[in-house]
């Protein structure tokens, strides 16, 4: 290569370098206080008007406020760090696959209609549903947009909660998520709780308030994360992977598969 060959390649590279550090400076900044984040609205505001984001969200995105809460949740999860027997305990194991069973009689074609759909079977549907909100009796009381707002400035995650972010306002453009949506301390929401990109990804239509839908919903994730009708879910067998990518605690995981198989007796 000639060496004006050379300074024309060198000069491309930096004005590429200079690029991505402009980039980079004009990211919407993360931090780990109360104290920087209306700033890093203003920012994110920006940058989401200038990828095409409307009026209706951008509003949205303006009365949030940060969620101490939401922090304090996120940084003391050590409910998921205990053995299998005090996790089911805590979680009310034993009653969940009590009035599971119960549920499974009672919404029988429901549960029909998804299995012949989704190929997944009512005992590990009934455990997330009762494991997430008491089938529906616990759906959080935080304002959601805020709660992954919060959690999409703070520095911990704030890569995967930006996508979560991005998501919501889509949704709350789309008319699928009311501004006000109240959830978890994540920003869950829903009889199952799904976050709002998962929403997008995997909700069947409709409000994930209304139980069908949700069960719906949650049948249609696993098996978009491989569920294989009549296949074991137990650790080991093959569905347990996708209810281990319905969350990521080992204990978790494990409660699920337990209450579901007590659930469908087997």
């Amino acid at each position: 290569m000639s060496k004006g060959g050379q300074f024309k390649t060198a000069t491309v590279a930096a004005f590429l370098l200079l690029g991505c550090m402009a980039g980079k400076a004009n990211a919407a900044q993360c931090g780990n206080s109360v104290a920087g984040f209306e700033s890093w609205k203003q920012q994110f505001e920006a940058e989401a008007r200038a990828k095409g984001v409307g009026g209706t969200a951008l509003a949205a995105l303006a009365a949030t406020h940060y969620n101490h809460a939401t922090i304090g949740a996120d940084r003391g999860q050590g409910g998921f760090h205990v053995s299998l027997e005090s996790f089911l305990a805590r979680r009310g194991g034993a009653a969940i696959a009590a009035q599971g069973r119960g549920l499974k009689r009672s919404q029988a074609a429901l549960f029909a209609s998804i299995e012949q759909r989704y190929g997944v079977p009512p005992g590990p549907l009934i455990a997330i549903w009762g494991m997430e909100t008491g089938f529906g009796h616990v759906h959080g009381n935080q304002d959601a947009l805020s709660a992954v707002a919060t959690l999409a400035y703070d520095c911990r995650r704030s890569a995967y909660f930006t996508d979560q972010l991005y998501a919501a306002l889509k949704l709350i453009e789309r008319g699928e998520l009311a501004p006000g949506a109240r959830g978890s301390m994540h920003g869950e929401i829903g009889q199952t709780q799904f976050l709002p990109k998962t929403i997008l990804e995997y909700g069947t239509g409709g409000s994930l308030d209304n139980a069908s839908v949700a069960l719906t919903s949650t049948a249609n994730f696993l098996k978009a994360h491989g569920w294989q009708a009549g296949a074991g879910y137990q650790p080991g067998e093959t569905n347990f992977a996708a209810i281990q990518a319905w969350n990521a605690a080992p204990v978790y995981e494990r409660a699920i598969a337990i209450v579901g198989r007590q659930i469908d007796g087997n």
